[in-house]
């Protein structure tokens, strides 16, 4: 069982950055895919970015593209989500998940590809 704490969210203005971490704890190893996902009121569960087991410049949503960062830091076990140049758009809970089945596959953006989550944490943007 992998358990997943994300951390960093907060309240920004439009224009401003913000950094996301996921911390994967409980399962001491996870050759996992890990990705990020968020949720608007009302709205369905999005993708906004993954990256494989291997690295690499990761995968993004159309919306998030050129503005939004994902990376990994091994050493630490930590996961990152970048994100710049905010918009009130991006007002979400944002998810950090965890695939273990395709830990090689880059594009795979569905909810249902990912066998982990988290629990959330709220980014606001103001205009």
């Amino acid at each position: 069982q992998v358990q997943l704490d994300e951390s960093g969210g907060g309240l920004v203005q439009a224009g401003g950055s913000l950094r996301l971490s996921c911390t994967p704890s409980g399962r001491p190893f996870c050759a996992c895919s890990m990705g990020w996902f968020r949720q608007a009121p009302g709205k369905e569960r999005e993708f906004v970015a993954r990256l494989t087991w291997s690295g690499g410049s990761g995968y993004y949503a159309d919306s998030v593209k050129g503005r939004f960062t994902i990376s990994r830091d091994s050493s630490k076990n930590m996961m990152y989500l970048q994100m710049n140049s905010l918009r009130p758009e991006d007002t979400a809970i944002y998810y950090c998940a965890a695939d273990p089945k395709n830990p090689y596959y880059y594009a795979a953006t569905n909810v249902a590809s990912y066998t982990y989550w988290g629990q959330g944490t709220q980014v606001t943007v103001s205009s």
